[in-house]
């Protein structure tokens, strides 16, 4: 019997396209989530990253696994290094959705995952996506509501990424082994500060948007205003801090390389997702 592909958060923005289009190749999938009900075709399993009992029985009948785990996560490291181990010990295949930057000190807790999984033995491909532009539909849509995107972004420049260029990549990584050993920074094909960004959603929806930039403090009050709790409010502050200094504005070729097509623009995201933005 051939063996499954385990994916994490599969029913996230990444992780339920990532289950479609491997089911789609064929793939038997398991379908990793807190209610762990089938995704599609893909058999569900129980998962819960502060429950690290489950592991071992949802790498049963795995040989590639695809590792992420929700944004604003606080311990990377905690909920995501007994998942390398035991993949090593199972010599399972890791395909790890770090962050972008992650490389730039091996201090940063998703690259201390990215060294362990490196140093697992265990084959690997590395996966750095940008800025979601999926975010302006969901993180940022109460702003986008009220026709103001307030962020400690500064003037600086993003290669905002589709989250289907982003699960393509996923695919292409989890289903060859041409990439394995490497590390791709998965950006969109261009560079746009939040202003500029703000002008294509407001042209695609037909609604004034504009962008306001907020210092941290300004913006941890804010999340603390609504019932984020004051560390994750600011981790999330924290996380502009890249975007400021300009780390985020590079553009690759990284998708096209694992996919062979170029990425998405965010005008496309904004057209495909009009009704999401707009809802």
């Amino acid at each position: 019997m051939s063996k499954k592909i385990l994916v994490l958060g599969a029913t996230g923005t990444i992780g339920r396209p990532v289950v479609a289009g491997l089911l789609a190749r064929g793939e038997g999938v398991k379908a990793a989530s807190r209610g762990g009900k089938p995704v599609g075709d893909a058999e569900g399993v129980a998962f819960d990253f502060d429950s690290p009992e489950m592991i071992s029985s949802a790498f049963d009948d795995v040989d590639r696994a695809y590792v992420l785990i929700p944004s604003g996560y606080m311990g990377v490291q905690e909920a995501l290094l007994p998942i390398v181990a035991e993949a090593a010990k199972r010599q399972a295949k890791v395909v790890f959705q770090s962050v972008i930057g992650a490389d730039a000190d091996d201090s940063i807790p998703y690259r201390r995952v990215e060294i362990a999984i490196e140093k697992s033995g265990s084959p690997f491909v590395i996966l750095r996506p940008n800025w979601f532009s999926d975010n302006f539909h969901s993180f940022w849509k109460a702003d986008l509501d009220l026709g103001n995107i307030a962020l400690p972004a500064g003037e600086a420049k993003s290669s905002f990424i589709d989250a289907r260029d982003i699960a393509d990549s996923a695919i292409m990584a989890l289903t060859s082994t041409a990439f394995d050993g490497k590390a791709f920074n998965l950006n969109g094909p261009e560079a746009l500060t939040y202003a500029e960004a703000a002008a294509i959603l407001s042209d695609v929806i037909g609604k004034p948007i504009r962008y306001t930039a907020t210092s941290e403090q300004t913006f941890i009050a804010r999340l603390k205003s609504v019932g984020v709790p004051g560390d994750n409010a600011s981790l999330l502050a924290s996380i502009f801090h890249p975007v400021r200094e300009g780390w985020t504005s590079a553009v690759t070729d990284d998708v096209m390389i694992l996919t062979g097509r170029t990425p998405r623009p965010l005008k496309t995201y904004a057209v495909d997702n009009a009704s999401s933005l707009t809802a």
